[in-house]
């Protein structure tokens, strides 16, 4: 029986995307696809490489999650004008925020059905449709 590289499944899958597995793409790869599906943002994952002592800085943090969503192994999830979320969850699905907290839930594509959306712009098409349902504390009954 051999032994499995750490990084054998990140490496697999940055080659996969065409993307040069270089040692920060590795290291940041290895925090986002190691653990399950999750929604992370830049600044959240510069303190956990900070935390596991990878020297990177927040602007490579960003520059690495584009170009990991650019390759199709994220999605970019924008909130609001002023904060984005990077899902390692690809498929079909779309989001519970809780305005709060902050925190991101994943609704089963399948649990939610858009219709009769408005044709595209002329020389356009519809790529795909992000729903975001906003989500608060209950407030007591009176």
């Amino acid at each position: 029986m051999g032994t499995v590289r750490p990084y054998k499944h990140v490496l697999d899958l940055l080659q996969d995307a065409g993307l040069r597995p270089t040692r920060q793409r590795l290291a940041l790869g290895r925090l986002l696809f190691e653990n399950g599906d999750r929604h992370v943002t830049a600044e959240q994952l510069h303190a956990e490489a900070r935390h596991a002592r990878i020297s990177v800085s927040l602007a490579t943090i960003y520059n690495t999650l584009h170009q990991f969503t650019a390759a199709g192994l994220l999605r970019e999830v924008v909130v609001d004008a002023g904060r984005s979320y990077f899902d390692t969850n690809i498929r079909e699905h779309h989001h519970f925020f809780n305005e709060e907290t902050g925190r991101l839930f994943d609704i089963e594509g399948a649990k939610l059905s858009v219709s009769d959306l408005p044709a595209a712009p002329a020389g356009m098409q519809i790529s795909r449709v992000d729903v975001i349902v906003r989500v608060a504390k209950a407030q007591a009954a009176e």
